[in-house]
């Protein structure tokens, strides 16, 4: 068995990860928790931006998260609110939303 020693300790994923991620999505521990408009990655600066992440409700924000193939953590956000009036998405809408890059998923 071959072991990649490029990728830090810290970037070992669950098994309950589904198999196939949508590329527009966030997941934590295997479901999907958000979905993802206008994401920009920084990997530099390791972080990536998002423009905004809709039916957000089960995304828990103190614990890791999967973006594609990046492991995050939400640092911050311009704005955030449960319902807007009129708005084409439901649920919680986070805007503005930056998040550090932990790793890399188990792929």
């Amino acid at each position: 068995m071959s072991v990649d020693m490029s990728r830090s300790p810290d970037s070992v994923n669950s098994s309950a990860a589904p198999k196939s991620y949508e590329q527009d999505a966030i997941y934590q521990g295997g479901r999907l928790v958000a979905k993802v408009l206008d994401a920009r990655v920084d990997a530099e600066a390791r972080e990536v931006h998002f423009g905004e992440l809709y039916n957000s409700d089960e995304l828990l924000l103190p614990d890791d998260c999967e973006f594609r193939e990046y492991r995050i953590l939400i640092q911050r956000m311009d704005f955030a609110a449960k319902e807007e009036r009129g708005a084409a998405h439901k649920g919680r809408v986070l805007r503005g939303v930056t998040a550090e890059i932990l790793g890399y998923r188990e792929q």
